[in-house]
């Protein structure tokens, strides 16, 4: 589906089959000389063909278009190696560029994967079918793009915008939104999302994203936005009220993972089994692989952001690491 969502900017809603988020926005801004797509959707047959019909129906010659990519997952990456011609000049933030280097080189996730989830306290079977499973890994870009590195602050004109990065890390490390200053426009990629939270999961011992996601929300709550544009579902017009609710919703989980740990020692894959989620499994043995993957990733950055407030303790025990309070 292909809707006009702001003077030149229009909006290609890709399908994701068979995933929770349904589908993702990649929009078009259509310029004078040269257009620009941000976001690109999955690298799978389903993505390529529906983008490919809105980028026609937009009149877009991709002999004279860029791209810029919000941040490194499969759904708004995968595609832009197919996509980008030799012309192409494809937009990416410095940090995640080194990560998807990595990822090449290595030939995916490999033992970060596995290191996660034997920690996490997944079976063998349930880390051999996430590994299987990954979207990352699955629908990633299908060779190594070029990329034009981007940092805090700097800017693109197109379309008659002037699109300033702003540097939100959290969902992703090297997460990058773009706004205009004139119009009041935020492209938000992931950062804040509308009808769903943002995924904030945490893949090692030493991260804590969601301290860094409370941060980048502070921080473009700060912007004059009318409206903003985020990577699914529907556009945002309270920016700062969805704001509000993203904080509330994390201050609430905080509480409940407390809550969960009271007296107990757990590791993360249980205390997400125990955490309330939206899923139409009614138990957590029917909950799908990949979805519990993300649901104890996401318990687990709670968990990292209360020990570094000192509230719980983290110890290894034969190769799984138990959480408690402190």
């Amino acid at each position: 589906m292909v809707d006009k969502v702001f003077e030149n900017i229009h909006r290609i809603e890709v399908p994701l089959p068979r995933n929770p988020l349904k589908s993702v926005n990649c929009y078009v801004v259509k310029g004078a000389d040269r257009d620009l797509v941000i976001d690109t959707g999955m690298n799978r047959p389903e993505c390529r063909s529906a983008m490919e019909s809105g980028l026609k129906e937009l009149n877009v010659d991709l002999t004279r278009c860029d791209f810029f990519i919000t941040h490194l997952h499969a759904d708004h990456l995968g595609l832009a190696s197919h996509l980008a011609t030799e012309g192409s000049t494809v937009y990416f933030n410095r940090t995640e560029a080194k990560m998807v280097r990595m990822m090449k080189e290595k030939g995916g996730f490999g033992s970060r994967m596995t290191d996660f989830a034997r920690l996490a306290g997944f079976s063998d079977a349930e880390m051999k079918d996430s590994l299987r499973n990954h979207p990352g890994q699955r629908f990633q870009a299908a060779h190594s793009v070029d990329f034009h590195l981007m940092d805090e602050g700097d800017t693109l004109e197109v379309g008659g915008y002037h699109f300033e990065c702003i540097a939100t890390p959290g969902h992703s490390p090297g997460h990058l939104c773009l706004y205009d200053a004139d119009t009041k426009l935020m492209i938000a990629g992931d950062h804040v999302l509308g009808e769903i939270t943002p995924n904030i999961s945490a893949m090692a011992r030493d991260e804590n994203p969601l301290a860094e996601f409370l941060k980048s929300l502070d921080k473009v709550y700060e912007y004059d936005v009318d409206l903003a544009l985020p990577g699914h579902r529907s556009l945002i017009k309270d920016f700062h009220g969805r704001i509000d609710e993203l904080r509330e919703h994390h201050r609430e989980r905080l509480d409940e993972v407390m809550s969960v740990l009271d007296g107990k020692a757990l590791p993360g894959y249980d205390v997400a089994s125990r955490m309330t989620w939206k899923m139409k499994a009614a138990t957590w043995e029917e909950v799908g692989i990949m979805q519990k993957w993300f649901a104890t990733g996401e318990a687990i950055a709670h968990l990292h952001y209360l020990a570094e407030k000192g509230a719980v303790t983290a110890e290894e025990q034969d190769g799984v690491t138990l959480y408690s309070s402190a």
